[in-house]
């Protein structure tokens, strides 16, 4: 439907008024949770060869031959040895040494591109491999349950893990249980994370028991170092400058199918909706305009921050925005605390979509 709008200052304007995020209360039945553990948008395409290595960082292209020769060593019959019918034969025993790969580096080296990669090179049926998130994993087994989430990934070839990140103890002890049934059951596994798994949870949790079910978790993995700089960033100008209330509004009524939010309005409403819930809010949304981006207040608004930019970088949904620029959301002490990765990671991949929003606003 049609509204003619008046915005201050300007004549009125006859386009389709904006939705609003944060007028979305979407829910997710578990059944999409599993059908939607496949790359997001943004990696449907992307291939081995379609990644581009530094060639000043020989650690990109030494990824891309071993990920390539782990992705040929899963055809085949499944590991524990589904798909044989041997009479007589015992159990198969377990695999030994690490079953899966474990891509370390910063943010915008193309860890999420050789993992999305590596996903669509497996010979597999897409309904033997999954992908998804750390987050969205947690979320799967909420959804489903433990022993229901281990007997519906346990026939995978393949699970692909993005943004292996651990915010709380009780998380980690989730996943490496998880992970301990499913590489049991002949599951390879591959991640990515800003840390190695040794190290992760340092700068965040002091518990003994917490860092031991860290070095239980790095067994399973051997770790692959990619070296490099934000490709996003990478021969790109500068973020462009934030805009006006005013230029944002206007975008956003000139936008079929986009959102239109005040900042602090949003980030009140992320905190009445669950985290497996943001990449359904953002179903059928073409852009997000924001007005009075200011500081985030505080460390659980920023998290939830986080994987919002996460769900809208995975589809594709440009950003535009007026208030502080991106870089000034988060405060000295979060950019210097435990938590200093995400935060980078979403600031640079909000400036990602702020670039893409560009072509929204009138010259």
């Amino acid at each position: 439907m049609s509204s003619s709008t008046a915005v201050p200052g300007q004549s009125p304007i006859a386009e389709t008024a904006p939705q609003s995020l944060c007028a979305l209360e979407p829910r997710v039945p578990a059944d999409r949770l599993v059908a939607e553990m496949v790359p997001p948008p943004r990696f449907d395409a992307v291939r081995f060869d379609t990644y581009v290595p530094d060639p000043n960082r020989p650690s990109q292209t030494e990824a891309v031959k071993v990920l390539a020769e782990f992705a040929g060593g899963l055809g085949g019959a499944h590991a524990s040895g589904a798909g044989k019918r041997k009479w007589f034969s015992k159990k198969p025993a377990p695999p030994t040494g690490p079953r899966g790969v474990y891509l370390d580096g910063g943010y915008g080296v193309g860890k999420t591109h050789l993992l999305a990669s590596l996903w669509h090179a497996t010979p597999a049926a897409p309904s033997l491999k999954a992908f998804g998130t750390f987050v969205e994993l947690t979320n799967l087994v909420g959804a489903l349950g433990f022993q229901q989430t281990v007997q519906t990934l346990s026939g995978h070839r393949l699970l692909c893990i993005d943004e292996f990140e651990l915010d709380d103890p009780g998380d980690t002890v989730l996943v490496s249980s998880l992970l301990s049934r499913l590489v049991e059951a002949g599951v390879a596994l591959a991640a990515t994370s800003n840390t190695l798994p040794g190290k992760l949870g340092e700068g965040r949790f002091a518990s003994a028991d917490f860092l031991r079910e860290i070095q239980g978790l790095s067994s399973h993995f051997r770790p692959l170092r990619i070296d490099g700089e934000d490709y996003r960033h990478r021969g790109l100008p500068e973020a462009p400058p934030p805009y006006s209330d005013e230029q944002v509004t206007r975008a956003a009524y000139a936008t079929p199918g986009a959102a239109l939010d005040d900042f602090p309005g949003l980030l009140d409403h992320l905190a009445r909706v669950h985290p497996s819930r943001y990449g359904a809010l953002t179903d059928g949304i073409t852009a997000v305009c924001l007005t009075d981006v200011q500081p985030v207040p505080d460390q659980s608004t920023a998290l939830r921050l986080v994987v919002l930019a996460d769900r809208l970088y995975d589809r594709e949904v440009p950003v535009l925005a007026s208030g502080l620029p991106f870089d000034r959301l988060f405060s000295d002490e979060m950019l210097n605390g435990g938590y200093r990765k995400k935060y980078f990671r979403a600031i640079s991949r909000l400036t990602a979509l702020a670039r893409d929003a560009k072509g929204l606003v009138a010259q």
